[in-house]
């Protein structure tokens, strides 16, 4: 047991270092929130264009046999939600950019849009870093591209006549970074006196005892986290599905909202007034979250409406624009 959690803890923080959002449980309970609103007609479109994801086969063989049709096509739509992450754990994807860990956008490929032929991971597509100062530091200009142009830039192929291979590699990153983009620390940035270029999200504030290591992997768990990381992909679905079913309910004007700059607006105002408030001092810490405190309980509500709104959204997106 000890080794176990040795080991959670070391892929936690090498994970956390790629700048993840939620985990794949939380990524699926997204997909699982946006299934369930789907028309039928765009449930069967989206399963066409899934089909010709280079993983989809993988996906198929991990699914019991008997599985009804209609239960088969959502898990493989669950599973797809997480397959951004996935790339960055296959060796024949790569970095690319001016940082070595491959989180800042840098040359004429970082916003090309050209299918699975594409092989870059495109971390820097995951988060907006939007800054802002508790100190008055000065704040740097928002790198692009990022997790807003690109989910706009997908929306827009989704509706229009591009081929179905290029479709299909929009969808499965968009039923990712809309998760991501509702993670209140993938829309911001944190810039101090003493730290111009800012902490990544949350990654360079530390934490201590039973949280998580940093501040953004803490909160990239609060959904559930899996040591496996969903190699299992049926494990993690099923737990997402039941996380899914207890989701708060998400009111009609909020789901209806579709534009990409309210969703970063949000996360971005969610994180200056509730991620990086007490025990989370001005510095990188490190600091102690105590379980069940104040702070724990209203990071597991905003984490629940944050899921659900990005289900919502999700699902309004693909009704409406999925051609």
């Amino acid at each position: 047991m000890l080794k176990r959690s040795i080991l959670c803890l070391v892929i936690s923080s090498f994970l956390a270092a790629s700048l993840m959002a939620w985990g794949p449980i939380g990524h699926m309970t997204v997909a699982y929130a946006a299934y369930q609103r789907l028309t039928p007609a765009t449930k069967a479109r989206a399963r066409d264009l899934l089909k010709l994801n280079p993983d989809y086969v993988s996906w198929d063989k991990q699914i019991p046999p008997g599985t009804s049709q209609e239960d088969h096509d959502r898990i493989i739509f669950i599973a797809a939600a997480v397959w951004a992450d996935d790339i960055k754990g296959e060796s024949q994807y790569s970095d690319d950019g001016p940082d070595p860990g491959g989180n800042v956008p840098g040359g004429v490929k970082s916003a090309q849009n050209i299918g699975y032929s594409d092989l870059l991971r495109h971390r820097y597509w995951h988060f907006v870093d939007m800054p802002f100062s508790p100190d008055g530091a000065a704040l740097p200009e928002i790198p692009v591209p990022n997790a807003e142009t690109q989910i706009d830039a997908f929306r827009a192929v989704l509706a229009s006549d591009q081929p179905d291979e290029l479709k299909s590699y929009d969808l499965v990153w968009l039923l990712h970074l809309v998760g991501d983009i509702h993670q209140p620390l993938h829309a911001t940035t944190r810039i101090t006196q003493g730290d111009a270029v800012g902490d990544a999200g949350g990654n360079k504030v530390k934490l201590l005892g039973d949280a998580s290591s940093n501040l953004h992997s803490y909160w990239d768990d609060l959904p559930g986290s899996d040591c496996q990381f969903c190699a299992k992909k049926i494990h993690c679905v099923d737990r997402a599905v039941v996380l899914g079913k207890i989701l708060p309910g998400v009111a009609l004007k909020s789901a209806h909202e579709t534009k990409t700059s309210v969703w970063v607006h949000e996360s971005f105002e969610a994180a200056r007034t509730v991620v990086y408030q007490e025990p989370i001092g001005k510095a990188e810490g490190p600091y102690t979250i105590l379980p069940r405190a104040a702070y724990e309980e209203r990071a597991e509500r905003l984490a629940d409406a944050r899921i659900a709104l990005a289900g919502a959204r999700l699902a309004q997106v693909l009704n409406h624009e999925l051609k």
